[in-house]
């Protein structure tokens, strides 16, 4: 489990393109607008319950509505029961070998965020369950960006090996474009960029920072834009920094206070409306998602 300075600095939302999720990480069917709405605002709950009869049955729905509690853990730091019942509703509901990979890959992705986070490490639960959904996933297949990316976070977070982050990184970034997977590739450049920075490489850094800035503000991805933005501000001129911090600021409030880790580091910040970042302080020694 990380210490409690590590947990803001590892810190960042989490973003995928789920199975039956459209290329631009929407939800498959209607309601997928008013879904990924509500997702991208932080209305996690909202979103799920819109899910809720459908997931009964449906095991798409079932999955996507468990992905979208483990996300509001890893903003939220909170709301883990509601998330495990999801996910074990849908490892219930999954009938094919995609479905249970997806599945598999979600049980690892809790189990990270939870050793991240929450109050145990729980490590040997995440590999155990990547490698399942290795083992499920025919080389090609579409679910196998998502899993490199949450291997590159548990190799970068929980097992100290940035080496191996950037090649299960560059995989899953590799994969996102090609598949044109934007939410994906904003959370792969932000990696990468975070893995340069800690390097030393502020021009590749800087690069990564502002392209995943940019994926974000195109997708409407609102509750991932603070922090976007507070890690570009650690590689931009003092005042540039200082606006981006300030922006970065009042999304968080205007969000309830999420991501948690990010406002809490913002308020450590002696500026001004400083804004909540996963990486500001410490963070080039990564992100949490």
């Amino acid at each position: 489990m990380l210490d409690g300075a590590h947990k803001e600095v590892a810190l960042s939302e989490h973003g995928t393109a789920l199975e039956g999720w459209d290329r631009r990480g929407r939800a498959p069917e209607e309601p997928r607008d008013t879904v990924w709405r509500l997702r991208s605002r932080a209305c996690w709950q909202e979103a799920a319950e819109l899910l809720r009869p459908a997931a009964e049955h449906d095991p798409v729905a079932a999955l996507t509505m468990a992905e979208l509690l483990i996300e509001q853990c890893l903003f939220t730091a909170s709301h883990w029961q509601p998330a495990e019942q999801a996910l074990r509703l849908a490892e219930a509901c999954v009938s094919t070998a995609e479905q249970r990979a997806a599945a598999s890959c979600a049980r690892g992705f809790l189990a990270y965020v939870a050793s991240v986070l929450g109050p145990r490490d729980r490590l040997d639960e995440a590999q155990a369950a990547l490698g399942r959904t290795s083992a499920l996933l025919p080389p090609n297949a579409p679910g196998r960006p998502l899993l490199d990316f949450r291997r590159g976070l548990v190799a970068e977070n929980l097992q100290r090996d940035p080496t191996a982050a950037w090649i299960a990184y560059r995989r899953a970034h590799e994969g996102a474009l090609e598949s044109g997977d934007d939410l994906l590739c904003s959370y792969t450049w932000r990696h990468l960029a975070a893995l340069a920075l800690a390097a030393g490489d502020t021009v590749r850094a800087q690069e990564g920072f502002a392209s995943s800035l940019r994926l974000r503000e195109q997708l409407g991805f609102t509750v991932g834009v603070a922090p976007a933005l507070a890690a570009l501000a650690e590689v931009s001129a003092p005042a540039e920094a200082a606006r981006m911090r300030s922006e970065a600021s009042r999304l968080v409030q205007a969000l309830g206070g999420v991501p948690v880790w990010l406002a809490r580091q913002l308020s450590a910040l002696p500026v001004p409306g400083a804004p909540p970042d996963g990486r500001i302080g410490q963070e080039a020694g990564g992100a949490i998602s």
